[in-house]
Order: structure tokens, then sequence, then C-alpha cells
């Protein structure tokens, strides 16, 4: 690639001209900084998950979803969208599900929260587990989890009674693979 004569005399003024800002611009730049800009606040915070207790000490914005992946390694809840559109953060706070990656850890507090990782009973998985391997309700297996989380919420909050009103239900939860039929099976197989 060659180099214009025209792009090389304005880069070399622009560089020229940025060498010689005044210190206080770069001051009032820092002064902008420090009051507009949100510093990193650490904050002490107790959680409950899988019914053990944790002490943490945390970013005062750190999302749920944050601290059971990074803080925790409790990485069985996938960080998909971080929008809140896919559901692969899904777990259950206080028995109803919730997406992990919308919800602030220290906004969890004094909740009982479940992830995937809390789900089975020791080596004994939930039947919703089950189902899923039974009936194939997954593929690649990323959104699983989430999906699993909100299968359970499903069967819960008594939205079985057709393959409508599980698909609604189930409709926060992306699967890029399409094992939906795999998953409304499964869903319908722990209704009974």
């Amino acid at each position: 690639m060659s180099m214009s004569r025209r792009f090389f005399l304005k880069s070399s003024s622009a560089l020229a001209a940025l060498s010689f800002i005044p210190n206080s611009v770069k001051a009032f730049y820092q002064d902008v900084k420090e009051k507009f800009f949100v510093k990193k606040q650490m904050i002490p915070i107790q959680l409950e998950i899988n019914k053990k207790q944790y002490s943490l000490t945390v970013d005062s914005r750190a999302t749920l979803l944050d601290v059971l992946r990074e803080e925790l390694n409790l990485t069985g809840s996938k960080k998909g969208c971080d929008h809140g559109q896919c559901g692969a953060c899904t777990v259950h706070i206080n028995g109803e599900q919730a997406l992990s990656c919308l919800t602030l850890a220290a906004m969890a507090q004094g909740k009982a929260i479940t992830t995937i990782e809390g789900l089975a009973d020791g080596d004994n998985l939930h039947p919703m587990q089950e189902a899923f391997i039974e009936n194939d309700g997954f593929q690649c297996g990323y959104c699983t989890s989430g999906q699993i989380m909100s299968a359970v919420a499903c069967v819960n909050e008594g939205h079985t009674g057709s393959v409508e009103e599980i698909k609604e239900y189930m409709s926060g939860n992306l699967c890029r693979c399409g094992a939906y039929n795999g998953i409304t099976e499964a869903i319908q197989q722990v209704a009974k």
C-alpha cells in the first residue's frame, strides 16, 4: 500500500498537534472522567446457591451470571446473548425462573438460587434431566441447562396443558440446533 503525500501531511500535522495539547486540557479531561464515569465499587454479598452459603466481595454492577461463572465456577449457566433474549443463563430464584444475565448479584441476596448444578440429587438426575436424555432434547448442549431450568419451571407452574402452551412458555429459550420437538416431548413426559 502506498501512502499519498496528502495523507502523510495530514497525519503528520495531526500527530504534531496532539503533542502540543496543554496540560490544562489533559487535567480537564481527567476531572471529567473522575466526575462522570462510574467507578468500580466492591461490595460484600451473601448468596444461597444450591443450598450452600457463599460470602463474596463483588463489583456492585456484577450480574448473577458473572458471579456464578467467574467467582464460583458454576459454569452450567451459559452466557449466550448477555441481553436476556436467549435463555441460556436461566436459573431459579425462590423457585421461579430468572435470567441471571439480567439479575444483579446484589439483588439476589436473601433468596434461594438454584442452578443446573443444584437440580440433581447427588448422582440421581432430576426427572427433567432424564427426560431430556430419553427424548433427545438437546444436540450441541449449549442451551440445555437453560432449557431444563425453564422446563422445570414450566411444569411447576402448570403450563403444560397443550403443546402450544408449552411452546409459548418456552419461547424465551432459543436452541440454534432446533431440538424443540425433543424438548417439548421431555416436558410432556415429566408433566404426566
